[in-house]
């Protein structure tokens, strides 16, 4: 066994405990690592955290295995290719039933414009994070494809006018006092 003990489906890694209980140095600072720059190399992770490429690549399939690690993506500057228009929505369905909510998902999760979506609590039903060329593009994509749904009532649209943080780093540092708070 290792520092997760016997690692089975999605949630077995955690178990009763919780992952801020289970979580070594070593994994922790692993971690750290991947999620600000997935393009290191094992050898490199490997020197940062102390290891040898071996037992690294044995705890970052472990991690992966587990589902703590999801996957590794290359971040783009969507401004550079053009999509400069970012709009945050709260979206409320006429009926919000569970065959709409699920209707209204599956088309959601189709729509790359989307770029983050959550379902919501207070007077709406989700909260969309949409990406387009302009404002022209975000009209159309408005009325054809989310209120050509027919499902629904509302949309309040807010118009990003300067993005102030973007980041996909989870704050490890708030579960593992092996990594810093603050990122």
């Amino acid at each position: 066994m290792g520092a997760f003990g016997t690692i089975g489906a999605r949630n077995g890694l955690l178990g009763e405990k919780g992952l801020s209980e289970q979580l070594d140095a070593v994994d922790a600072k692993i971690l750290d690592l991947i999620q600000h720059d997935a393009s290191l190399s094992v050898a490199e992770i490997a020197e940062r955290v102390g290891l040898s490429s071996s037992p690294c690549w044995r705890r970052i399939k472990r991690l992966e295995d587990a589902g703590i690690i999801q996957r590794r993506v290359t971040i783009l500057d969507r401004e550079q290719l053009g999509l400069r228009f970012e709009v945050y929505c709260t979206v409320k369905l006429s009926l919000p039933t569970k065959e709409n909510l699920e209707l209204f998902e599956s088309n959601v999760v189709k729509w790359a414009e989307v770029t983050q979506c959550a379902t919501v609590t207070g007077a709406a039903d989700y909260e969309l994070r949409i990406v387009t060329r302009d404002m022209h593009a975000f009209d159309d994509f408005l009325r054809d494809k989310i209120l050509s749904l027919g499902l629904v009532s509302n949309i309040e649209s807010r118009i990003v006018i300067r993005g102030v943080k973007n980041t996909t780093a989870v704050p490890l540092g708030m579960i593992s006092p092996y990594v810093s708070p603050h990122g």
